[in-house]
């Protein structure tokens, strides 16, 4: 299933998805298109290859998988990727640089660093930032400390850091 796996993902297809970063793609001949589809056997089902004008990907930095869409988010342009079951895929302009996100039809929230909180509006060229918030504890302070978030459709997943049994859910 190649090197440097960044994001390992199924859909309820039973697709696997597999997202690299720059170690296995610039050394390894299966992680390097960065981001591949899987059969539930195994077998490579598709893999990304980039427009001719548009940047390779160089490590995907955020990746959500829903019913029958995968979406990421990669290095060096950080463009939003969006991958159907039958492989079509959809590149749109995007500023953000998100470790994790959550999508729900033509909308967005994407968490960057800490606990920036972006939201989206998508067209068919480009995913526009339209607010910006903070995510909070009921208490109002901060949440700073979390894992590697996992989005999965239109919510964000975050596991705290003082025990495995700490979820926090962004929901849209």
């Amino acid at each position: 299933m190649g090197r440097a796996i960044e994001f390992m993902m199924a859909d309820r297809q039973n697709n696997l998805f597999s997202a690299y970063f720059d170690e296995g793609v610039y050394s390894d001949p299966i992680s390097a298109a960065g981001l591949v589809r899987w059969d539930s056997d195994g077998d490579q089902t598709w893999s990304y290859s980039a427009p001719q004008g548009v940047e390779y990907i160089d490590t995907v930095y955020t990746f959500n998988v829903a019913d029958n869409v995968a979406w990421a988010i990669y290095y060096p342009t950080f463009p939003l990727l969006e991958v159907h079951a039958d492989g079509h895929f959809h590149l749109r302009k995007n500023t953000v640089e998100p470790l994790g996100m959550a999508v729900r039809g033509s909308e967005a929230l994407m968490l960057g660093y800490g606990s920036r909180l972006r939201y989206c509006e998508m067209t068919d060229l480009e995913a526009t930032v339209v607010g910006e918030a903070e995510v909070t504890m009921p208490d109002g302070t901060p949440l700073k400390r979390y894992t590697r978030p996992v989005g999965r459709g239109g919510s964000l997943y975050l596991r705290g850091t003082t025990s495995v049994r700490q979820w926090y859910v962004l929901a849209m």
